[in-house]
């Protein structure tokens, strides 16, 4: 027997006059299955909807430039103008004169008029020679046919801020609208504020209730704006109560605890043939400063392409050596992994560090040898793969676990690393990114890490010039790739698809063979894609690495790769659909060494977001500032992180221009775990039991739960 509801909240939306068996079918179809879903399916925007005017009054006041209005009446006449130039043309009458109105270049609104129709018009009027005239107005058909009995119609309206909803093709946002409204204010009345009175009255913040209300159903603007502000602060101050409490509960637990000292660093920056830049020592220095503590280092080292990161992280992994414990690190690739563990060894030639690889590649030998050694303790150093997370491999004592590509990998991946320590200690925990994070993100997506950024580059990085191209001038590219390959030199060609499709997108397989039998005739090319076998595509670009290879034709599974000094032009196809930071790490993969780097954008944006990107892309090398413009740009759903994190997406809070309610929501959510570390008050019970529904799970918040 089901149980019956507790509140109106939970009510089904079947109970809601109007809505039977086959529209609740149509309601479920959009996640809306009570009425507490209507309530959280809050509109995206908002548009003013103007009073209506009798025609013969509004031709009074409209100025020459024109003015908004609404205006109801009948369908007098259509007539349609054909040509190139084609435009559809129908009059107006509400009895006390009439409007034109014109719809240009679209010759299906013919079939939507005819003498008799009834409806609403809506949109900018102009006065022309004593008459109104409407271009493109907004149209909302009221009753058809010849009938004129307007008793049946909906009351003239008043202006007012009108709601809009995402809907589908069957449930219109006007019928989500009504079927809400019908619900609207007994349903508010029944939620609970999870925020006690006094806290709301200290922070200006309307009780939750009024602001669901006022958010559906605007009185004025400054209502919205006030329930806009209550709703994203909540989600704010979810999230942020999540991140302290994490980061509490990791406080909790103990960590090795490793001092350096001048010896100390003196003998680790005896192991580089380059002096470390002063970005890099100050990111050492505050990692080190968290590594000589007992509570578990959590922290992001963000640095753009070619920063020395890696440098940074193997200084870290030595002043662990240096006190007999264990360091890992893991990439998202075996190829990358491979590189990690060449340049890592190349500098600890002559030491008595022990390094290890390991990667899904190894043998069943291979692998059960190396997991006793590493549980002996006889590996300081481990170097691989997603293989560093399998139950059979175990610890000595890690001390140290180091994450490169933090993005590709989720919380619980990281949780996995910090179980495998050997000892009754968890490790300290090092993320790496070469994709700079705004500032909102680093605060939300990344909140539970404090943060080290290195922003400059090493001294000997040579400059990547960046030029546009449209497609017509494409050959201007090649022509240009085959005169640097013929200099001994190396290029990437990065497609966006891997097959060819009617979206006419260029692929790896059919761009391959036109530059085989074109522009590129004679040299040696390959293709390298995400659907190829680990081993193929790792083969194939050691082939690369070895200059066995001239040009690689390959998708964005080079965006995170190898060092090949010898690579020094990309060429990207259809840049316009990339984003911003994908464009910056394609473009990091050349120049990276002596010879300098080219990037060759070949695009045709369409739109003014595209336009901004390829121009963003095109002047500054300054990974931050592409940082900041990507997410203003595209928005953090998009931004890579935000979807992958693990995180709910936030409703009404945007990390673009709400970064001062962010940081509002961050000192009051540390600040409450600082009094409550549990939430464990009966009053804090409500709001607890929101945190763990949506945050539990990403954040590990079991001890709480």
């Amino acid at each position: 027997m089901e149980t019956p509801p507790s509140t109106i909240l939970e009510t089904k939306v079947t109970t809601l006059q109007g809505v039977g068996p086959a529209r609740a079918a149509l309601f479920s179809a959009l996640g809306l299955h009570t009425i507490g879903d209507l309530l959280r399916h809050l509109p995206f925007r908002h548009e003013f909807e103007h009073a209506e005017e009798a025609v013969a009054t509004a031709t009074l006041f409209v100025p020459a430039e024109g003015a908004n209005l609404a205006v109801r009446g009948e369908i007098v006449a259509v007539r349609v103008t054909p040509g190139r130039k084609a435009r559809v043309e129908a009059t107006l009458s509400d009895g006390s004169g009439t409007v034109r109105l014109v719809f240009f270049n679209a010759p299906w609104m013919k079939s939507k008029f005819h003498p008799g129709l009834r409806g609403i018009a809506e949109g900018k009027a102009k006065s022309r020679a004593g008459y109104l005239e409407m271009s493109n107005p907004k149209w909302t058909a009221l009753a058809s046919g010849s009938e004129t009995n307007t008793a049946s119609e909906p009351a003239s309206r008043e202006a007012r801020l009108r709601p809009v909803y995402a809907a589908s093709e069957s449930i219109s946002s006007a019928l989500i609208e009504q079927t809400i409204a019908s619900v609207l204010v007994p349903a508010c009345a029944a939620i609970q504020d999870p925020l006690p009175s006094l806290y709301r009255t200290q922070h200006a913040l309307p009780p939750l209730g009024d602001a669901y209300r006022a958010f559906h159903a605007p009185r004025d603007l400054d209502e919205l704006a006030a329930a806009r502000r209550r709703l994203a602060y909540d989600e704010l101050l979810a999230l942020q109560l999540a991140v302290a409490i994490r980061r509490r509960l990791r406080e909790e637990g103990g960590a090795s605890v490793l001092p350096t000292s001048a010896r100390i660093e003196k003998e680790i920056f005896a192991r580089f043939p380059f002096k470390l830049t002063k970005e890099q020592l100050r990111a050492f220095s505050e990692i080190a400063s968290d590594l000589g503590k007992s509570t578990p280092m959590n922290r992001l080292l963000q640095g753009d392409v070619g920063a020395g990161k890696t440098a940074v992280a193997l200084c870290a992994m030595l002043l662990a050596k240096s006190h007999g414990a264990q360091s890992a690190i893991m990439a998202p690739t075996e190829l990358l992994a491979e590189q990690h563990f060449r340049s890592i060894t190349k500098f600890l030639e002559g030491t008595s560090v022990r390094c290890a690889l390991i990667t899904g590649s190894l043998t069943a030998g291979q692998r059960t040898a190396l997991r006793k050694q590493v549980k002996a303790g006889e590996i300081d150093i481990l170097i691989g793969t997603h293989a560093l997370l399998t139950d059979a491999l175990e610890f000595q004592h890690l001390a140290l676990a180091i994450i490169d590509e933090q993005h590709r990998f989720g919380v619980a991946q990281r949780a996995v690393l910090r179980s495998k320590s050997g000892v009754d200690r968890t490790p300290h925990m090092l993320v790496m990114t070469a994709t700079p994070i705004p500032r909102t993100l680093a605060l939300s997506v990344y909140g539970d890490l404090d943060v080290s950024v290195i922003r400059s580059k090493p001294l000997d990085r040579q400059k990547i010039h960046t030029r546009l191209l449209p497609s017509a001038r494409a050959n201007e590219a090649y022509q240009f790739v085959r005169t640097r390959i013929e200099q001994g030199e190396q290029a990437f060609i990065v497609v966006p698809a891997v097959e060819a499709s009617d979206l006419g997108l260029k692929a790896t397989d059919t761009h391959l063979a036109f530059l085989q039998a074109g522009a590129l005739h004679g040299l040696r090319l390959a293709n390298l894609h995400g659907q190829m076998k680990p081993e193929d595509r790792d083969a194939t670009m050691t082939r690369f690495l070895r200059h066995e290879l001239d040009a690689l034709i390959a998708t964005v599974v080079i965006e995170v790769g190898v060092d090949v000094p010898n690579a020094t032009v990309m060429v990207v196809e259809h840049a316009e659909r990339f984003g911003l930071a994908q464009l910056h790490q394609l473009r990091g993969r050349v120049g990276r060494g002596t010879k300098g780097g080219v990037a060759i954008l070949i695009g045709d944006a369409t739109t003014d977001d595209g336009h901004a990107r390829l121009e963003a892309i095109r002047s500054t090398d300054d990974g931050f500032k592409i940082a900041e413009l990507d997410l203003t740009i595209r928005g953090p759903g998009e931004f890579f992180g935000a979807r992958q994190s693990g995180l709910p997406p936030l409703v009404v809070a945007d990390l673009t221009r709400d970064l001062p309610l962010l940081e509002l929501a961050r000192r009051d959510a540390f600040a409450w775990i600082e009094r409550s570390p549990r939430l464990a008050d009966p009053a804090e019970a409500l709001l607890k039991r929101k945190i763990i529904h949506l945050y539990g799970e990403a954040f590990g918040l079991g001890d709480v739960a």
